[in-house]
């Protein structure tokens, strides 16, 4: 990572959030484990470190530290919250549970400009708060920037050094110039150079690409992730490439349609049709926890998968659209972080395949994929597709899966998205679709009482997945989607709105 900013992940649930917005002023960002060491940070030849929040307590037994030498001064250095309390710590200052606890907005005083503040158009901002612990003694070699009123300390920055830290968040949305605070402290205390663009990714990925010296095989599904994986590799290897569309059962509405004039009509990569729904929905009969279901969904997946494998080849490389969100969800990174997506495609790959891995898109996030999508040439209709769960509508099904639930499950989320788009706010939320469990509510039907399902429609806004907020969506939107539902899918008399973020809840209902 020359010349980048590596972030420590403390297990805080901005912190992919903090590389995002580093990549987005045009300079490489990485999560890194809260305990590598100055020695690696030297070797990947960093140009700043920033340590991340965290749900811990820095003087809690078992709390994740970060290396000692890496508080020495060499490496520029930008703590936020629980990070910026490390630091605190480690230069002799007192961390403690805060009298007042400071959640949300909140306003900062600047106290001397220059730094981090550097071009801020006011003494102070609103800020983006969210501890319980904060420093109540700081060191001498420490000066105060700026304070809110529960937080006398709310900037520091460390005497003779370019170490500085933070209690808030600047990353987030909320914060008044928290961009130009990341600038300041990427461009100006570090004096790091653009160094990334989806423009070079996509140069330097077709160039590394074009040396893979054997066949290709590419899951896809329709989603903007497995797409953009084809669509670079077609440009890379050409018709060394075969995709492979696992038709479960479990789909969105006119998936398959969208995959084989896409990728296969209109960018000519070769798409081979497996219709496996019968297989799939036969090993959900009678299943009705989220778990097992999911196990059984990646199980008859990996085996249609193999099947087709061994059909059709030899090949010597496997393709996945992995993403960076889904290595370190996934466990494939050493953090506080949990294996959260046990679903997830780098968790259950057929241990029989002996093939080489191939993850192109394993260092963007989501809206970067989007972006190189749009560069190779895909449509609009691919990759402003909202995410989709690897386990299908089996995960919007609440209880058993069958054909009936399925069908009001894939009609109510079409309706969704159909409206949304018509509204022209598609595109400006995370993800939207409907889930349906047994419920049965008690309806009105023309003259008549009618028992039947409620759907769950469900729209939230998100950056990255790993936090989630419910979209305050426009009622006469909400009416719209709630109209049609009942009175174009057969069965359902009844719609709820969910208001659930996550945390506590999940995206996905299960």
């Amino acid at each position: 990572m020359p010349g980048g900013i590596a972030v420590l992940d403390f297990g805080g649930q901005y912190a992919h959030l903090i590389c995002r917005r580093i990549r987005s002023l045009g300079v490489f960002s990485a999560l890194l484990p809260h305990d590598t060491t100055l020695e690696e940070l030297r070797r990947a030849g960093v140009a700043g470190v920033v340590l991340s929040g965290g749900p811990a307590s820095v003087y809690g037994e078992g709390a994740p530290r970060a290396d000692p030498a890496i508080f020495r001064g060499e490496i520029p250095l930008l703590g936020i919250c629980y990070g910026y309390q490390l630091m605190v710590k480690a230069h002799g200052g007192e961390v403690r549970k805060a009298e007042t606890r400071e959640y949300g907005k909140s306003r900062v005083k600047v106290v001397e400009k220059g730094g981090l503040f550097d071009g801020l158009s006011s003494d102070s901002f609103v800020c983006w708060m969210s501890h319980t612990d904060s420093p109540t003694e700081i060191p001498g070699s420490m000066t105060v920037l700026a304070e809110s009123e529960s937080s006398p300390y709310a900037a520091v920055k460390l005497s003779g050094a370019r170490q500085y830290g933070v209690q808030f968040h600047p990353e987030v949305s909320h914060t008044e110039g928290g961009q130009g605070i990341l600038s300041n402290f990427v461009f100006g205390v570090c004096g790091a150079a653009k160094n990334w663009s989806i423009e070079g990714f996509l140069r330097s990925s077709v160039q590394g690409l074009t040396g893979i010296d054997g066949r290709v095989l590419c899951a896809v599904s329709g989603g903007v992730d497995s797409s953009v994986t084809a669509a670079l590799l077609s440009r890379a290897v050409g018709d060394r490439l075969t995709c492979v569309f696992i038709d479960t059962g479990l789909l969105r509405k006119g998936e398959r349609e969208l995959v084989e004039t896409t990728l296969g009509r209109e960018l000519g990569v070769r798409v081979e049709v497996v219709d496996a729904s019968e297989r799939f929905l036969g090993a959900l009969a009678g299943v009705s926890d989220p778990e097992r279901k999911r196990a059984i969904v990646g199980a008859a997946f990996a085996d249609a998968f193999e099947v087709f494998a061994k059909a059709h080849g030899p090949f010597e490389y496997l393709a996945q659209g992995t993403l960076y969100p889904d290595v370190i969800e996934s466990g494939r990174a050493t953090g506080p972080s949990s294996v959260i997506k046990s679903h997830h495609n780098v968790g259950g790959l057929p241990s029989g395949l002996s093939m080489k891995l191939v993850e192109p898109l394993r260092e963007l996030y989501k809206d970067e994929v989007r972006e190189l999508g749009r560069l190779l040439g895909l449509p609009d209709k691919v990759t402003e597709r909202h995410p989709f769960p690897g386990p299908g509508l089996s995960v919007r099904v609440i209880g058993e899966v069958t054909e009936a639930k399925l069908r009001i499950c894939r009609d109510a989320s079409s309706i969704v998205e159909e409206v949304l788009r018509e509204e022209g706010v598609y595109t400006g939320v995370w993800q939207a679709f409907a889930y349906v469990g047994d419920d049965m509510v008690t309806g009105v039907m023309g003259d008549e009482r009618s028992t039947g399902r409620q759907v769950t429609v469900k729209i939230v806004e998100s950056v990255d997945a790993m936090t989630a907020d419910w979209s305050r969506i426009d009622a006469s939107v909400l009416e719209r989607i709630s109209n049609r539902i009942t009175n174009e899918v057969p069965g359902v008399v009844a719609v709820a709105y969910s208001v659930s973020s996550k945390p506590p809840a999940t995206i996905e209902p299960q």
